[in-house]
């Protein structure tokens, strides 16, 4: 294919081995489920390229018009540069093809529906014909009128499909094996030696994971695909893929992933498809590791949190009652540690980005009402962003320097967990006093390095497992604390020094598939100095939170520790689905439906709280209320 050469060999020049970013399931609209029309193939190739992705597969459903198109444009427009016809407009899209083109390469594939709707994803080498490739989309049994539909009925049986595309040069890759349409058939109520066949055959490359990467976790399908079962002894490549059928995350629902979002890294010497299917033909297993993309839209990201003690949105500010609610909040962070201020989107996660009709006029309008009105003088930076096609303004509000700070005439407010409100007397006095942080934050002790020596060491619980019940305080709980601390000689019996308040650290840890992906899970809990400190859960960010008070201000943790402090679970009050249970659903003041889920299959009952609709995948959505249907 005219192009594909000249691609490969420029992509292949950095020969050295180093670690390269792919995604290998990547949809385009030639896909018939592809939910946004208006993109183009250009606008994926930049997406990627935003997602410093290195290889990437077009892998539309039982179809590979998408990468048709690709090069059926570049050739028409190198066709009008070769006859000196170019329009400007054509010559900077060529011109951006090109450099596109030049930092990553874009293999052909498709994802082919075999036999009882098993997905199997086949990528094929720089170059390979789009004549090819269709003709084993026929060879394989799937109808030319169905081309880039997902429901092809009857085709090829899945061994025998992988032995075709194998023998055509294919790497053969399971796609989501581990989900809908997946080879490794979970949540199906029989298997046995076909899901064997399904996972082990020869010419099966890699499996493609939903549930994340590395295999530490003992549930996962890339653990139980590791070479240690007697049934499997094959130890299978895994990888994870967006399956984008989309440009973007959606907003609405997490899991359904834009192009890079969930990204696989890979140490090869040379960016090129004969590099790559030389690492899933072998067995060098430590060459291939998750990429935790970050988030793509930090609006969006802050979004998840929600206003808190440190961040307020205000979807409209156009009235003189918008603007006024905006100073006010501007003041509360002044006085109470600086915040972040998002203009033009809801605390929502769910609703849409309002945007602003005009950011430059509004910034100007709030800096001349933050100078005119607010005294003494804040420090207040004004940034404009762009989050799904509409204007944010972001105002990033410094701690104060000389508080308390106050509004004409003469209102001073503080920030209270996630809202605005008036100081009160002590707070004023506090900060005119200069002992507010002091009050509200003891410093803890640090080390030469800079880092606070106060933080409670993991119990071995939590450290090995992730989970646990409550943990009395160590020994070096109890020095921080200055219970039965002995003095500089060793002796006891010394003045023990004032308590120091232990401050909350996080780590990352692997997904837990039987969890939803959404919600907080309480695990440890110990007694300090008066104060009861939990570790918690973060089923969204994969995360262990440390040293959480019930004086905390985000949200969602609060609100899990206060649910935990109310009692035990009421068993009788769960409704069951098996070993997965649905103890109780609420709305947020947002409007946002929240639900406490319960989960048994591992002793213990282990209890998710406040996780919302999006994150109950799996076995979760059955618990999930039916629809309301209307007469």
């Amino acid at each position: 294919m005219p192009g594909a050469t000249a691609q490969a060999a420029q992509a292949s020049k950095s020969s050295e081995m180093a670690w390269r970013r792919i995604d290998l399931h990547i949809h385009t609209p030639a896909s018939s489920d592809y939910q946004q029309s208006s993109v183009t193939i250009l606008d994926i190739l930049r997406r990627a390229a935003d997602r410093e992705l290195d290889i990437i597969a077009f892998t539309d459903h039982n179809s590979v018009r998408g990468y048709a198109d690709l090069w059926r444009e570049i050739e028409d427009l190198e066709m009008l540069e070769y006859l000196g016809r170019m329009e400007p407009a054509e010559t900077e899209r060529l011109a951006e093809y090109r450099r596109l083109l030049s930092r990553m390469l874009v293999l052909p594939g498709f994802e082919f529906t075999a036999q009882f709707g098993f997905h199997i994803l086949a990528i094929f080498p720089e170059g390979t014909t789009v004549r090819l490739m269709e003709h084993l989309l026929l060879l394989l049994g799937v109808p030319e009128e169905r081309f880039g539909s997902g429901e092809v009925g009857a085709t090829t049986d899945v061994l025998r499909a992988y032995e075709i595309l194998a023998d055509h040069g294919a790497l053969v890759i399971g796609a989501h094996v581990n989900s809908t349409h997946g080879i490794a058939m979970q949540g199906l109520r029989f298997g046995g030696q076909t899901k064997i066949a399904y996972t082990q055959d020869p010419n099966l490359h890699a499996l493609e994971v939903t549930d994340l990467l590395p295999a530490s976790n003992r549930r996962s399908t890339a653990r139980f695909f590791s070479g240690t079962k007697t049934e499997y002894p094959r130890r299978m490549h895994c990888i994870q893929g967006s399956d984008a059928h989309r440009l973007e995350q959606d907003p609405v629902r997490e899991t359904n992933f834009g192009v890079g979002d969930r990204v696989t890294e890979v140490l090869l010497p040379e960016v090129s498809f004969a590099a790559l299917k030389a690492l899933f033909s072998g067995d060098d297993f430590d060459r291939t590791r998750a990429y935790a993309a970050p988030p793509s839209d930090p609006v969006k990201a802050a979004r998840l949190d929600g206003n808190t003690a440190t961040q307020a949105f205000h979807e409209g500010a156009a009235s003189k009652r918008g603007l006024s609610a905006i100073l006010r909040d501007v003041v509360a962070f002044a006085n109470s540690g600086g915040g972040v201020i998002y203009l033009g989107a809801s605390a929502s996660e769910k609703r849409p980005i309002a945007g602003l009709a005009n950011a430059a006029m509004l910034t100007a309008e709030l800096k001349r009402d933050i100078d005119a009105q607010i005294s003494p003088a804040v420090d207040a930076a004004f940034e404009e962003r762009v989050s799904d096609g509409k204007q944010v303004v972001v105002v990033t509000v410094a701690d104060g320097s000389r508080k308390p700070h106050a509004i004409e005439p003469g209102g001073i407010f503080v920030r209270r967990d996630g809202g605005t409100a008036q100081a009160t007397r002590d707070e004023i006095v506090q900060m005119v006093t200069g002992v507010a942080a002091a009050a509200s934050t003891p410093a803890p002790a640090v080390q030469s390095n800079g880092r606070a020596t106060a933080r409670a060491p993991k119990t071995e619980t939590t450290a090995a497992r992730g989970r646990g019940r409550s943990a009395s305080p160590t020994p070096q709980m109890q020095a921080a604390s200055g219970n039965g601390r002995t003095d500089g000689t060793g002796a006891a019996g010394a003045e023990p020094p004032a308590a120091t308040a232990l401050e909350p650290y996080e780590e990352s840890v692997d997904p837990d598939p039987v969890a939803p992906t959404t919600g907080i899970e309480v695990l440890d809990a110990f007694d300090l100095d008066g104060t009861r400190y939990y570790t918690l859960r973060d089923l969204r960010y994969h995360k262990l939170i440390y040293n959480v008070t019930k004086a905390t201000n985000r949200r969602l943790w609060r609100a899990a520790v206060t649910q935990r402090e109310k009692g035990d679970l009421d068993d009788a009050s769960v409704r069951w689905n098996g070993d997965y249970g649905l103890w109780r659903s609420y709305r947020q003041r947002s409007g946002d439906r929240r639900f406490d889920l319960v989960y048994r299959g591992d002793g213990d009952p282990r209890i998710f709280f406040g996780v919302s609709e999006a994150g109950m995948t799996g076995r979760w959505k059955s618990l999930l209320p039916a629809p309301k249907t209307t007469a």
